[in-house]
């Protein structure tokens, strides 16, 4: 089958469960609620507070339509809203009494009718799991459509670079307090040289929140090399393609300048590694080291220019 059959097809089905679960209707799953209320409700639901934003990110939707949903919500006295005791400033959502009432009959409808339905299928377990790779493609589809890409300072770019390396590196590799700390000053001192015009960083932007980062330092290998620093994807970001556009920026700086380029890693970040073959980084030293209170073994990779 040619692919703009199977796409023809898939577009086929995909209506078809929008009109048979409901979804062209102006209420669904047998409540006087729209569409968006009854999906805002199992998302409340399914979380111990949920902000306003976090929901915003869920269900693809603008900050303002969430707004007026979410009011809409708590006037039907479905929502509650308080204040958020670990933010001060912020709010979270939960489920009144009555929005739970009103979740446990939406739970109650969704289950007959898909239990109906693979009940008259031979593999329901292929269902699911075709079902959930879809779905999964399409978010990451959607997700990368809003990403962007921007070269520069921002507001609050060293504490978020800061904060991803620490989170990703304490869980997979155990490094603490020492590597964050020294992500922290050393990005802090470079965004102090961002006024050599070969120096420059970029972030990844998704719904206005920086979800990556990656820097090109000019100074930091003597005047032969560029070094590539600080090249992380937030947790949540991973697996979307937002590493490629990250360190094609990146690159691309580096070619314009005709600039052979560096970088320092240590063993183990094969996806990384991976990435960095592909653009054209050879391995040329490795050797044990001691790096932030841990032994690694050091790596340093190298570009030759444009």
């Amino acid at each position: 089958m040619q692919a703009h059959e199977v796409v023809k097809d898939v577009r086929e089905a995909s209506r078809r469960l929008v009109r048979e679960l409901g979804f062209m209707r102006p209420t669904l799953a047998e409540t006087e609620l729209s569409p968006s209320g009854v999906h805002a409700l199992i998302e409340i639901g399914g979380s111990d507070a949920l902000s306003p934003s976090e929901l915003s990110k869920r269900l693809g939707l603008e900050k303002s339509s969430v707004s007026r949903l979410v009011a809409r919500l708590v006037e039907r006295g479905e929502v509650s809203m308080r204040v958020d005791k670990a933010d001060g400033r912020g709010k979270v959502l939960t489920l009144t009494r009555e929005g739970r009432a009103t979740l446990a009959a939406i739970d109650r409808f969704a289950n007959r009718r898909v239990s109906g339905a693979l009940a008259k299928v031979t593999n329901p377990a292929a269902v699911r799991d075709s079902l959930a790779g879809y779905a999964r493609a399409l978010a990451g589809e959607r997700q990368m459509s809003s990403v962007a890409i921007e070269a520069g300072y921002r507001p609050g770019i060293v504490g978020r670079c800061t904060t991803m390396h620490a989170r990703y590196y304490a869980r997979e590799h155990g490094l603490g307090a020492q590597f964050e700390t020294n992500v922290a000053a050393e990005f802090a001192e470079f965004v102090g040289r961002l006024g050599n015009p070969a120096n420059e960083c970029w972030s990844a932007i998704v719904n206005g929140e920086v979800v990556g980062t990656i820097v090109m330092d000019d100074d930091d290998m003597g005047p032969d090399f560029m070094r590539l620093r600080w090249f992380v994807i937030d947790d949540g970001a991973r697996g979307l393609g937002i590493g490629h556009k990250l360190l094609g920026a990146a690159l691309a700086h580096a070619d314009r300048l005709k600039r052979p380029v560096r970088l320092r890693t240590f063993r183990g970040l094969d996806s990384a590694r991976h990435l960095y073959e592909q653009t054209g980084f050879r391995l040329i030293a490795e050797k044990p080291k001691s790096l932030w209170g841990s032994e690694v073994m050091d790596q340093l990779f190298e570009r030759p220019a444009a």
